[in-house]
C-alpha cells in the first residue's frame, strides 16, 4: 500500500505501508521436520486458528502461496495420502 507522511506542517510525503514478516521456524507433523519461512504476523496468528502449518497449507489456495510454500503443500498432501491409503 501507499500513502503519506504528513508533518506538522501539513505537507505531506510519499511513503509505502509493508508487511510486517517475521522470519519463523514452523514444524510440520506430517512431514515431521521443520521449515524456515518468513511469513507476516497475521499469516503467524491465522496459522495458530488453522491448527498448524499441516491444516493451514492443505486448506490455503495456490494463488495465495509462495513457491516454497507450495512445494511444501505438495510433499504434505502426498504424505496425507500415502499414510490414508495404508
Amino acid at each position: 500500500m501507499v500513502g503519506h507522511n504528513v508533518s506538522h506542517s501539513n505537507i505531506k510525503t510519499k511513503r509505502r505501508f509493508l508487511p510486517a514478516l517475521a522470519p519463523v521456524t514452523l514444524q510440520s507433523e506430517a512431514l515431521g521436520q521443520t521449515f524456515k519461512l518468513r511469513v507476516t504476523n497475521a499469516a503467524l496468528r491465522t496459522l495458530d486458528f488453522k491448527g498448524g502449518l499441516d491444516n493451514f497449507l492443505v486448506k490455503a489456495r495456490d494463488e495465495k502461496l509462495s513457491a516454497r510454500a507450495l512445494k511444501i503443500k505438495r510433499q504434505v498432501k502426498a504424505k496425507l495420502a500415502e499414510t490414508a491409503a495404508a
